[in-house]
């Protein structure tokens, strides 16, 4: 759950997908990250890239189209906190 948009923020991916609005899902994406820099998910996302490199990790949603589901936002954070992260 600390990784996981507020039901606001998911009201708002959500509605951009319906709506195929790239501009709408941009801003979730904004307000997403700021929702994951700072406190236990900013803490969550540097422990989870430290230990992906000892172990094998697993980001799982409902969502059909990963490219337009947070998952694909927690990749990319992970990325840059320096996680060993494997191309689907």
């Amino acid at each position: 759950p600390l990784l996981s948009p507020t039901p606001e923020l998911v009201k708002q991916a959500q509605a951009a997908q319906a709506a195929h609005d790239e501009k709408g899902w941009q801003t979730f994406v904004r307000h997403f990250r700021t929702e994951m820099r700072d406190g236990d998910a900013a803490r969550l996302l540097d422990m989870l890239a430290a230990l992906s490199h000892q172990t094998n990790l697993s980001v799982g949603c409902y969502c059909e189209d990963e490219a337009h589901c947070h998952r694909s936002v927690l990749r990319e954070l992970l990325k840059e906190r320096g996680a060993k992260v494997a191309e689907a």
